[in-house]
């Protein structure tokens, strides 16, 4: 028996094979769950694709996280394919180019980065939660929201306002049984991460700086704390952020 078995979860984010979402997918197939993922637009047949090299081919769902539409009628669509849901991963996040430029961003792109990358755990979590009767976990992922990186600007403020929201939500599921919780990694190559400008500043140096070392190519080591996580192994923990970054976090200059 799997340590996921016979649970039911939506993963959002799966875009390449490279995704932290695509190895939290595949590790709950292999624990033992049934998985249903999310993409959008044009983006929806690189995930459909992508999809085909996870153990079993799941479905795939429209979501755009901006498209309320979406959201109202998500629990619905959903329901065509599970009668319901034990967890939700949250592997979203995008700025505007102008957000990573801290003093010149305008309000614009900001209120971009911060509607998909942070208001998004809500609204995901609120559409969501209808199929949530027995309780779950939501996890999403984050990137360490305590420091003013470099080259992060805005979308590190997202993430600050993301890491609050998933405070705010432990508070007001917890007592419907639905624990809320973050992984913030480390640096990743994901196709994310690609879109950052200056983004192999962190990885350059953060493999020095973690006492485990750091390998920005493995996406593994977070994909299973998400996939712990989403399971029955931490029954009384939310709102909590669990690092899976080598180290780094606890580190000195």
């Amino acid at each position: 028996m799997g340590m996921l078995d016979g649970k039911k979860f939506l993963v959002t984010g799966v875009l390449m094979d490279s995704s932290i979402a695509f190895h939290v997918a595949r590790i709950a197939q292999q624990e033992g769950a049934e998985v249903i993922l999310t993409s959008f637009g044009r983006t929806m047949k690189i995930t459909q694709t992508i999809a085909k090299r996870l153990p079993q081919t799941p479905p795939v769902i429209e979501l755009d996280v901006a498209d309320q539409e979406h959201l109202d009628t998500l629990a619905e669509r959903l329901g065509e394919h599970t009668d319901r849901l034990d967890g939700v991963l949250h592997s979203i996040g995008f700025a505007p180019q102008g957000a990573f430029s801290f003093l010149d961003a305008t309000w614009e792109d900001v209120s971009t980065a911060l509607q998909i990358s942070a208001y998004s755990l809500k609204s995901l979590a609120v559409a969501c939660e209808p199929l949530m009767t027995d309780g779950g976990s939501i996890v999403g992922l984050t990137f360490d929201a305590k420091f003013a990186w470099p080259v992060y600007d805005w979308m590190g403020v997202a993430k600050a306002a993301f890491e609050s929201t998933n405070r705010y939500l432990a508070r007001d599921l917890g007592p419907k049984g639905i624990r809320c919780n973050l992984v913030a990694a480390g640096p990743i190559r994901t196709t994310a991460a690609k879109s950052i400008p200056g983004f192999e500043q962190f990885e350059r140096v953060w493999d020095d700086r973690a006492p485990l070392g750091w390998d920005v190519k493995d996406p593994e080591p977070a994909a299973k704390a998400c996939a712990v996580l989403l399971s029955d192994w931490f029954p009384a923990t939310t709102g909590e952020i669990v690092h899976v970054d080598g180290g780094v976090h606890a580190m000195g200059q």
